[in-house]
């Protein structure tokens, strides 16, 4: 009786959605994005201050973003085999690392460096933040996903105020205020990786094969390995597109539109709290519709926006470029969830995989874009990428997902 009880308890519990610990972790990934938008909001600084090419602007963002890239599906991997959860606060120990050196560096290889310091310290926090979100989810994925999210998201879209705000007034050592951001996002961290520490987190081999014999049961191998890869271009559409966005629609509004600096920034701005709202609403929509439906709903719906936006005057492209961003950034919250319910007894890897090629993609897409554009237009660069979400259809192929109660 005593044992049932117990048995029962610890079911409850794990049952419960633990908010107070989503929402620390939502809040350091507000930090950490908020941080990492210095980078992208110091470009127009940056090419002005150090004559910097297009191209050089996309190699800083590939420094940072493929460095996160390759080391996340290896931190999330290590942490499946060996959970550590004070990993957490020294991952923002070197965003805070890369944060300095960016305030000070005099020349485009110190950035460099800066960058790929602030990108091991994002491979660190992603992966194992995910997995604590995936603790404290209960039987609330989406939702807890998405709360993890929208924290990065609100984060992000900080990054052209700041430039507006901060970075036109007192230029490149601005960015040294954000130590105080690394310092705070440091001391919440240890308090998750000691609730993180408090949980049964040890790699138990036989809890894993039965959850591995259940999935192999429900789908077989290929049709597994048929929806990784779709997914695999789902993101591809998703942050290549989000690439075009971030890293060179103020540059696009500057050199055909007219508008200042500071103006330009105001609609990068609007785009990116419009990511954020979208990525909050996905998570709960998809725990009630279904995690396909949403994707889907959400990548190819994108695709009127985009394809209008590079036609539009400077008012319309505003909306239409709020409205792609709020629909298209739903998805990559569902899609890890989706992911790590293929996958049951990898969540560690599942989320380094999908994170670091987030990270990847837009790193990759940075570069390509900015080769394109210094050959051709920014303009061009627009209306090539607006087709990119019409890849969403795919995800019509996904195998139908489980109702959240059985997940």
């Amino acid at each position: 009786m005593t044992t049932v009880a117990r048995t029962a308890s610890h079911a409850s519990t794990a049952a419960a959605t633990v908010f107070p610990i989503l929402f620390a972790i939502s809040i350091v990934h507000l930090l950490n994005d908020v941080m990492q938008s210095t980078v992208s909001a110091l470009f127009p600084i940056l090419r002005d201050s150090l004559s910097l090419s297009y191209k050089q602007i996309g190699l800083i963002a590939f420094a940072m973003n493929m460095t996160a890239s390759i080391l996340q599906p290896i931190v999330g991997t290590y942490a499946d085999i060996r959970p550590r959860p004070y990993i957490l606060p020294i991952g923002v120990c070197f965003t805070l690392a890369g944060i300095v050196m960016l305030a000070l560096a005099p020349n485009f290889a110190l950035i460099l460096l800066a960058v790929t310091a602030m990108g091991i310290g994002s491979a660190i926090f992603h992966p194992e933040s995910s997995r604590v979100a995936y603790l404290a989810a209960g039987g609330k994925r989406g939702l807890a996903q998405s709360i993890f999210q929208v924290g990065g998201n609100i984060g992000s879209s900080l990054g052209p105020i700041l430039t507006a705000v901060l970075f036109v007034p007192l230029g490149q050592i601005g960015v040294i205020w954000f130590t105080f951001v690394a310092i705070a996002g440091i001391v919440i961290q240890y308090y998750v990786a000691g609730w993180y520490r408090r949980q049964n987190i040890a790699p138990r081999a036989s809890a894993k094969r039965t959850a591995q014999e259940a999935r192999i049961g429900s789908l077989s191998r290929f049709q597994i390995v048929s929806a990784i890869v779709i997914l695999v271009f789902l993101v591809f559409s998703k942050h290549v597109y989000m690439s075009s966005i971030t890293s060179f629609y103020t540059f696009y509004l500057i050199d055909d539109y007219g508008v200042t600096v500071e103006h330009a920034q105001l609609f990068l701005f609007a785009f990116l709290v419009a990511t954020a709202a979208g990525t909050f609403f996905g998570g709960p929509l998809a725990d009630r519709f279904g995690r396909r439906n949403i994707i889907w709903l959400s990548i190819l719906g994108t695709a009127p926006f985009s394809i209008l936006l590079p036609y539009a005057d400077l008012f319309w492209s505003g909306v239409l470029c709020v409205c792609a961003g709020f629909v298209l950034s739903s998805a990559f919250s569902i899609i890890v969830v989706y992911a790590q319910e293929l996958l049951p007894g990898n969540v560690g890897l599942v989320s380094g995989l999908f994170f670091g090629l987030a990270f990847g993609l837009g790193g990759l897409g940075s570069v390509v874009l900015g080769w394109i554009a210094d050959a051709t237009s920014i303009a061009y660069i627009m209306k090539l990428c607006a087709y990119l979400p019409l890849l969403g259809v795919l995800a019509i192929l996904l195998p139908k997902d489980r109702k959240p109660e059985a997940a």
